[in-house]
């Protein structure tokens, strides 16, 4: 899995790459397809935001971002809802392979 950090409006400090790479990093529990997580930092308007974008293998791209007072805080809160987003869609796949093999059993009966 390939972890990118990009700053849009502003410069990334070393530490704050850091973290969001060490965050982004625990994603791969909840979703081993994960290719690729695309980081934007953006300091616009006044108000830090984060954003946070998974590239999943044979899925689309699951995107979620948050704008906070603290940089830090942002980060740790679209961790958390990006994890609640692919254990969604995780628990999404996992239902349709089910579904797909019990339906096929009870015709076969």
């Amino acid at each position: 899995m390939q972890i990118v950090v990009t700053g849009r409006h502003m410069s990334v400090t070393d530490a704050m790459k850091a973290y969001a790479q060490e965050k982004a990093e625990r994603l791969i529990r909840f979703d081993g397809r994960i290719q690729e997580i695309r980081i934007v930092l953006d300091f616009d308007g006044g108000r830090p935001t984060v954003e946070f974008i998974a590239d999943l293998e044979h899925s689309d791209d699951v995107i979620a971002s948050e704008a906070h007072d603290d940089m830090y805080a942002a980060i740790d809160t679209v961790v958390d809802k990006m994890e609640r987003q692919l254990r969604k869609h995780k628990e999404r796949v996992r239902e349709q392979r089910h579904k797909g093999k019990s339906g096929e059993q009870e015709t076969a009966e």
